[in-house]
């Protein structure tokens, strides 16, 4: 069911296309997150902006 849900949406944006600028947008947002992930694992992040603590798992049920 979950495929024709897709479907349906990929139809829609074959109909009427997302901007330009949007998409750009988009694409802005996925780097700038890339990056952020690839300084973070090279250790170039700075200690003032990582979390001191994690949060706690939830415990089962």
């Amino acid at each position: 069911m979950n495929n024709l849900i897709w479907l349906l949406r990929a139809s829609k944006w074959a109909r009427n296309p997302p901007s330009a600028r949007m998409v750009r947008l988009v694409l802005a947002i996925v780097a700038l997150a890339i990056a952020i992930v690839v300084l973070e694992k090279m250790g170039w992040w700075p200690d003032w902006a990582k979390m001191e603590q994690g949060r706690a798992p939830r415990p089962p049920r």
